[in-house]
């Protein structure tokens, strides 16, 4: 049958997103990994919010259910939502399937400093496009949109009708619209007119006619600015 509400949420601002904002157009390079970095201040703030945001859904929107990537950030988003929340503690399923978008030997790199470091791999991006671009091992968002295909085919099986939260990253939401959507790969690229994906923003689709999604919501922060 396959879940009745997919609500998809990106991971707070992390240490990372704001050691790459401050550096701006200077080089930097962040040598912690992928999966260890953990929220900043500001990043527990918007998981505060995203928190009261789940418990002022009604009972028949409250997602019974949750996935998340095993990275820290997504992981810490989770756990300080879910307390805010209230909630006796949802049955959670880890999927590495929902993990950020592979950098490979980008990994730890702002912009500037790939320009830097890879001008070539940059023009090849640059010609490829940033949809098929797959850096030195690491992944193009094909290959995000490749893994999300097969975990919601999987979810299908699992979630039985019931409502689904997503904790993951910007990449993954992305990839879930294209995938929800059922478009073609060939226009994958459409998808990155809908970047960026906030930090704790909210994305939701809902079962409608035939058993096909339709999106309610995408890219809201509204939450994080109310009182």
């Amino acid at each position: 049958m396959g879940p009745s509400l997919i609500i998809a949420v990106r991971h707070g601002e992390s240490e990372a997103n704001l050691a790459h904002r401050q550096a701006g157009e200077t080089p930097l390079v962040y040598e912690r990994g992928d999966d260890e970095v953990t929220l900043t201040e500001l990043g527990r703030t918007q998981a505060t919010a995203l928190g009261r945001l789940l418990a002022s859904l009604p009972g028949g929107e409250a997602p019974q259910l949750v996935w998340c990537s095993p990275y820290l950030r997504a992981l810490d988003t989770w756990k300080i939502a879910q307390g805010e929340w209230g909630v006796d503690p949802l049955p959670v399923t880890v999927d590495t399937r929902l993990r950020d978008q592979g950098a490979g030997a980008f990994a730890h790199h702002n912009l500037a400093a790939i320009r830097e470091r890879f001008p070539e791999q940059l023009a090849r991006r640059e010609s490829e496009g940033a949809y098929a671009f797959r850096p030195p091992g690491g992944e193009s968002l094909a290959d995000v949109v490749a893994r999300l295909r097969d975990f919601l085919g999987d979810l299908d099986g699992r979630a039985d009708g019931r409502r689904v939260l997503i904790v993951a990253h910007d990449s993954v939401v992305l990839g879930l619209r294209h995938v929800i959507a059922g478009g073609p790969d060939a226009e994958l690229a459409a998808v990155l007119a809908y970047a960026p994906v906030l930090n704790a923003s909210v994305s939701v689709w809902r079962t409608g006619p035939g058993r096909r999604f339709e999106l309610v919501r995408f890219n809201d922060v509204a939450h994080l600015t109310s009182e």
